[in-house]
């Protein structure tokens, strides 16, 4: 379970700084670059959810934590979609 833990917290880690990184960069980037930018960075938040949700069904942590860990990406999620939706209007 520990090891599970660790390898698991690692890679949301991993995934988090990722997505920062895809951010930061869709915000620097030209105007049509960035729909296809954020298409990306909703891909690894999905991911991201994915792992998140893993450690609940796993019992890895605690569960309040991993409820406010969901509640974040969806707001992440709502944000970029909203993003999303901006650039690909213009």
């Amino acid at each position: 379970m520990k090891r599970w833990r660790l390898n698991l917290g690692t890679s949301i880690e991993a995934s988090i700084l990722t997505l920062l990184e895809q951010l930061v960069m869709t915000k620097n980037a030209p105007k049509p670059m960035k729909a296809a930018m954020l298409l990306k960075a909703s891909g690894t938040l999905e991911v991201l959810t994915l792992k998140i949700r893993l450690l609940l069904e796993k019992e890895l942590v605690n569960e309040t934590r991993v409820f406010q860990l969901q509640a974040q990406t969806q707001e992440i999620g709502r944000m970029l979609g909203g993003w999303l939706k901006s650039s690909q209007s213009q």
